[in-house]
């Protein structure tokens, strides 16, 4: 890369406009001058957004280093024993020095000079441009200039596989100047010596080190040890002193799960690494293995964590790797809003990145991902309800929720789940939506063609409604999830001929309208003295008194929420909503004119304060059993039942 191109990176980069002087302009061409002194300030401030990254931009670099060995060792040439690949980092605390040491293909002199003396031209674009096809890291060129956020001088100790190459050591302390002299080094590879700087001390510290490793670098394909070193003093009469290396064990999964075949892969062998990524949780229900190679390659593994009935929108439980190096879990421009209900990792090098590799960059591609992504998750879940049924509909309540939100928020996805997409009723029996449609279509369809089905949200708050739907041969719905609220309109909404009407929104003869209609015992005069009667009782703001004639076996007095009001209030108390004003609690108190308690003993009670007593206890019994009847009137309802004991 030219000055003038990276003048222009860095531009980019600090996101800072450039403000010019007023120069007279001419027809003229050249080429802009940029003051190399500038170009470090710059790379130290804005090259990454978190100065952290430059231990995973040096270890990838060494990762680089060896999967050039590797591939020129398979290709025939003679890089010596390859036997040991491992990359060491090692902390001096008291040397205030942190190494990144590699057996990889180092570097000779001239190579020193072409990649290290130049920003940004890239050696992993030359070996690509060479060896097309390999799962080199590396593409900009920018990544060890990182070095410099976090050091005051930086060292690179290095030595080319070739033949009589001879060990080279470079130094600059982040300014355009350097150095390059021989060294006595004996081994191929490269160690990069950051003498760590005032301000990032913190990179000396054991623990800070360990979590950078497992955060960037847990599934790098190389293994990494990481050792710290400390002062030894030798047991002999002399009572010399050294260092030594405390080497850990390796500190990375080089061959994690989501790179191998399913095929070698057992389901315990899934379960282990969902510990791996998420220890102490409770096992995954299932999981789906994303393997493909054509119009893009990504691989990766989804799990689908037991949800219940919770919406726990966790955005950081999909990681992003880019060639098992870690990018973000930050995933929203590449994985749709619901499936981040689900846990795992997308590992794509096709993922278009910033230049730090920081974050996704705005690409076609990323959508064809995202919808691979979508079809592949509905085409297991697919498959798993038409082979094991029986287990789909025992997790249906873990699933359930997460399947509900798919549908909602992504159409292909609502499309192709309306396979699986099941319903349960009060018995506990679950059965997709088209197939329970058609089953209760001759029972429950409406005057209007409708085919109404009936639910709960709360089985036992609502059991004398569901007693007596099911008594007329209805079956009941349960939709007691979160977001079923939402999902009852969108089912309304896509499906035509339903609609959903709650068990207790209206008296069991109108819950799903017919063209029959039952005669009531009382007169038009009688009627008008019952609802007069009521309505002395029934007080309180939003109350409605209704008279219907309903079966002498209903009850005398049944309070309904209707559906619309009900539903919107509910909507409003969710989203937080405010239309002018809250909605009204309204309600309907229904009074059942063909009941014995109000056609014969009501209607016939001489003494006034009487008749007004029991019609008020029948009206309290009705919003006790919605569970309506609160405080002082729930005090005195008690009281009143001892006393006619």
């Amino acid at each position: 890369m030219s000055f003038c191109q990276f003048f222009y990176l860095a531009r980019c980069l600090a996101n800072r406009s450039i403000l010019f002087n007023k120069i007279q302009i001419i027809m003229q061409k050249g080429t802009i001058s940029v003051q190399t002194e500038n170009i470090f300030p710059i790379i130290k401030q804005f090259l990454y957004s978190d100065q952290e990254i430059f231990l995973r931009e040096l270890i990838s670099n060494a990762v680089d280093a060896t999967t050039k060995l590797k591939t020129l060792s398979s290709k025939g040439e003679p890089t010596g024993d390859i036997t040991d690949t491992t990359i060491e980092i090692i902390l001096d605390s008291d040397a205030g020095t942190l190494t990144i040491r590699d057996k990889g293909i180092g570097m000779t002199a001239e190579e020193v000079d072409k990649y290290l003396n130049q920003v940004a031209f890239s050696s992993a674009a030359d070996f690509l441009e060479k060896y097309k096809g390999e799962a080199i890291i590396g593409h900009f060129g920018l990544g060890f200039y990182s070095a410099f956020m976090v050091s005051d001088t930086v060292t690179v100790v290095t030595k080319s596989y070739t033949q009589n190459s001879e060990g080279v050591t470079w130094i600059c302390d982040g300014n355009p100047e350097y150095s390059i002299e021989k060294n006595e080094k004996n081994s191929r590879g490269t160690d990069i010596i950051l003498k760590i700087s005032e301000e990032a001390k913190e990179y000396l510290e054991k623990s800070r080190i360990e979590s950078l490793l497992e955060k960037y670098c847990k599934f790098l394909p190389v293994p990494i040890k990481f050792g710290m070193k400390t002062e030894k003093v030798f047991a002999n009469d002399d009572d010399e002193t050294g260092t030594d290396v405390e080497v850990d064990n390796i500190v990375n999964n080089p061959s994690p799960l989501w790179k191998k075949l399913p095929s070698e892969l057992t389901d315990e062998d899934y379960k282990n690494f969902y510990s791996e990524l998420h220890p102490y949780s409770p096992p995954p229900l299932f999981w789906i293995h994303l393997n493909i190679d054509y119009p893009f390659n990504l691989t990766g593994v989804l799990y689908f964590p037991k949800l219940q009935n919770t919406m726990e929108l966790q955005k950081n439980k999909i990681q992003l790797y880019s060639n098992q190096v870690y990018v973000t879990d930050e995933v929203k421009e590449i994985v749709p809003e619901f499936l981040t209900l689900l846990h795992g990792i997308i590992d794509s090098p096709d993922i278009p990145l910033n230049v730090s590799r920081s974050y996704l960059q705005s690409d076609k591609n990323v959508k064809k991902i995202t919808g691979y992504i979508s079809k592949k998750v509905a085409e297991k879940l697919n498959d798993i309800f038409k082979n094991n049924r029986e287990d789909f509909e025992a997790k249906w309540t873990d699933i359930g929720t997460f399947v509900k939100y798919g549908m909602l928020s992504d159409e292909s996805f609502h499309d192709r789940a309306l396979k699986f997409a099941l319903v349960r009723d009060t018995a506990g029996k679950c059965t997709p939506i088209e197939e329970y449609r058609e089953q209760v279509k001759a029972t429950q369809t409406d005057k209007h063609g409708k085919i109404v089905l009936l639910y709960t949200n709360d089985v036992d708050a609502h059991d004398a409604f569901i007693v007596a739907a099911k008594k007329r041969g209805y079956s009941v719905l349960v939709f007691d999830n979160m977001i079923d609220n939402h999902f009852i309109q969108h089912l309304e909404y896509k499906v035509s001929d339903i609609t959903f009407v709650r068990v207790d929104s209206d008296t069991v003869d109108k819950l799903v309208q017919k063209e029959e209609k039952t005669e009531s015992v009382l007169s038009e005069q009688e009627q008008a003295q019952v609802k007069a009667l009521f309505e002395k009782v029934a007080t309180s703001a939003g109350a409605n008194v209704q008279l219907q004639a309903l079966s002498p076996q209903d009850a005398p007095v049944t309070v309904t929420k209707p559906e619309f009001m009900r539903r919107m209030k509910e909507m409003q108390a969710m989203q937080g909503m405010s239309f002018g004003g809250d909605f009204p609690d309204s309600y309907n108190v229904v009074i059942n004119t063909n009941h014995p308690l109000v056609a014969d003993k009501l209607l016939k009670m001489t003494d006034e304060s009487a008749q007004s007593d029991t019609a008020k206890y029948l009206t309290d019994l009705a919003l006790l059993h919605q569970g309506m009847l609160k405080g002082a009137n729930l005090t005195q309802f008690v009281e009143k039942s001892i006393q006619k004991i």
